[in-house]
């Protein structure tokens, strides 16, 4: 792994140095070209520039970029997120077994259940933020995939502590960290064999594009060629806009987590004193279960998603989200304007109580001002 690397916050702000070689723009060009010609020797008249499902220079760019900020031997761009969760899952064989924690993204967990029932795969389901159920589930495996903090429900899953159970029964461990970002949680260093994020989310940050992106700490290994080699033969690959639009939002991904955490902790800390609220599920508060967990592995905030539980059961859950002005009704977390979900709505599993909010870059006092007023 690399040695030394910058801040991540001049990482990103300089998205790795990169300068366009023709003009010398600090903003890199687009290559919309798909194919590349050869010279009259039939040699490529660039050795990296073949067909642009595996030479797109703003793919090899972004993915760079984001490898360096989790300390990463190397990584890959996909088209969105679940194309990321669904290449390293394909790569259990049949007859194979899967440790997937509950609780966790409904996209994940339902395209598990399905691929695992098609091709005969184990599947064990359990709360790997209990490191005691978690070993008790821990037979031999060939993946062990955890999500921290997790969707909806912000719990905090030991990443070392999983690590060390992974290795015990033979899996590779998987981290969703999407909702920390390598901003607040770089899982490589914690002892996980590949990260992955739904790089749509905070990476992005603007509610404009899909992308999914993996990281591994071996490159060599035969996981991560099995990866690779699945990309490349699927052509699970994003386009150049996509690839420039990513870079663009990432140079200000270290300003943007650290306003957004601000402010969700405001909103959490707002809310869990307030008489209409059950329950608020954030892994900043102190009172979170998870909390001590968070805070030794989480630098610089808790992240800027969370969920209420709103006094009155489902019914005033849907009032409350429906006074609301400035949080956006909508799908989606990690941008820069906030957005309320009632997640029961389309996931039936989750209480009708529960509203999940992703907190933008908005003033704080005007958010929680928009929750107040909904909550009267």
């Amino acid at each position: 792994m690399p040695s030394k690397m910058p801040a991540l916050a001049t990482l990103f702000a300089q998205a790795d140095g990169a300068i366009d070689p023709q003009t010398g723009g600090v903003v890199p060009a687009i290559q919309t070209a798909t194919t590349y010609v050869r010279g009259r020797d039939n040699q490529p008249v660039s050795p990296t520039h073949i067909y642009s499902r595996d030479d797109s220079d703003l793919s090899r760019l972004a993915e760079a970029i984001l490898a360096k900020a989790e300390n990463a031997e190397a990584g890959l761009l996909f088209p969105s997120g679940m194309a990321a969760a669904a290449a390293v899952l394909r790569s259990v064989p049949a007859g194979g077994r899967i440790i997937m924690q509950t609780g966790i993204y409904w996209g994940v967990t339902k395209w598990t259940r399905d691929f695992c029932a098609r091709r005969q795969i184990d599947l064990v389901e359990v709360d790997c933020a209990d490191l005691n159920a978690l070993r008790a589930a821990g037979h031999p495996a060939d993946i062990l995939w955890i999500e921290t903090p997790s969707n909806p429900y912000l719990k905090s899953a030991d990443i070392a502590g999983c690590a060390e159970i992974a290795r015990a029964c033979g899996a590779r461990l998987v981290v969703d960290s999407t909702a920390a970002t390598p901003v607040l949680t770089r899982p490589l260093e914690h002892g996980a064999d590949i990260v992955m994020h739904s790089a749509t989310k905070a990476i992005n940050g603007h509610s404009d594009m899909l992308a999914g992106f993996l990281g591994c700490a071996d490159s060599a290994s035969d996981l991560w060629q099995s990866i690779a080699t699945d990309r490349h033969d699927a052509g699970a690959v994003i386009g150049a806009f996509e690839a420039w639009l990513l870079i663009r939002g990432m140079r200000t991904l270290p300003l943007r987590v650290e306003r957004m955490c601000a402010n969700a902790q405001a909103v959490a800390e707002f809310l869990a004193k307030h008489p209409r609220v059950d329950q608020v599920l954030y892994p900043g508060l102190s009172s979170d279960p998870g909390h001590g967990v968070a805070a030794r592995q989480m630098s610089g905030g808790f992240g800027s998603l969370l969920s209420v539980r709103i006094t009155g059961g489902g019914d005033a859950a849907l009032a409350v989200i429906g006074k609301l002005n400035l949080f956006k009704r909508a799908t989606s977390l990690g941008g820069v304007e906030s957005l309320a979900e009632h997640r029961h709505t389309i996931e039936a599993s989750v209480p009708a109580d529960l509203v999940r909010l992703s907190v933008g870059i908005e003033a704080a006092d005007d958010l929680i001002a928009d929750l107040d007023n909904a909550l009267s």
